[in-house]
């Protein structure tokens, strides 16, 4: 399968390995960048397959705060391309939910099977996540909100309150009081009982 890739990778040594290990394997490159000015404004004309992401990079933000932003505006997978594999990173890291992580120096299987299975998940999800607020709300005991829409959709995907609360910039009382009142317009008790009572319809 041919993806239309966008590189974002600050080293230009590494994005012309990187470019040609994707050509190398069928895929299409957009465009190769190196901040994060540029990453975003490409991302946003060129509405690429994938996006595989430095964490360091030049720009007024990190690679982990454009993925934030991918999360939030775009409907698009992205991989880590990273030298860095330290704690502090990897739990920033993960909140983004990337398809996956991989630690530079790379092979190019690697990032041929990070790129299949990554994207076979992200996929994965999107179709157990095939329902709306107004599905939701036909049957709910009272509408939700739109921020509890969102919650349930995070939950739904496996997401901690912590993450909630960092992808939500909210509180994790916020957060708890949110899933309070889902739990009670969904008429279930915990986030297991409205997981499953939301996939079954």
């Amino acid at each position: 399968m041919s993806l239309r890739v966008i590189v974002v990778e600050d080293d230009a040594v590494i994005s012309m390995k990187i470019e040609q290990d994707l050509l190398d394997a069928g895929h299409v490159v957009l465009d190769v960048v190196h901040n994060s000015e540029r990453a975003l404004d490409a991302i946003h004309n060129n509405k690429p397959d994938m996006v595989l992401l430095d964490i360091n990079i030049d720009g007024t933000r990190d690679g982990i705060e454009v993925a934030t932003i991918i999360n939030e505006k775009y409907d698009i997978p992205f991989i880590f391309l990273t030298a860095y594999s330290d704690v502090n990173t990897l739990e920033r890291a993960k909140v983004t939910n990337p398809c996956g992580y991989i630690v530079k120096p790379y092979k190019a299987s690697d990032l041929y099977t990070s790129m299949t299975i990554g994207l076979f998940n992200y996929q994965s999800k999107k179709e157990e996540q095939s329902f709306t607020l107004a599905e939701i709300n036909m049957w709910a005991l009272s509408p939700l909100s739109d921020r509890e829409f969102e919650i349930l959709e995070d939950i739904v995907q496996g997401l901690t309150n912590a993450q909630i609360a960092a992808k939500q910039h909210i509180s994790m009382s916020t957060v708890k009081w949110h899933l309070q009142n889902l739990y009670s317009k969904l008429g279930v008790k915990n986030r297991t009982s409205a997981v499953k009572k939301v996939l079954s319809i």
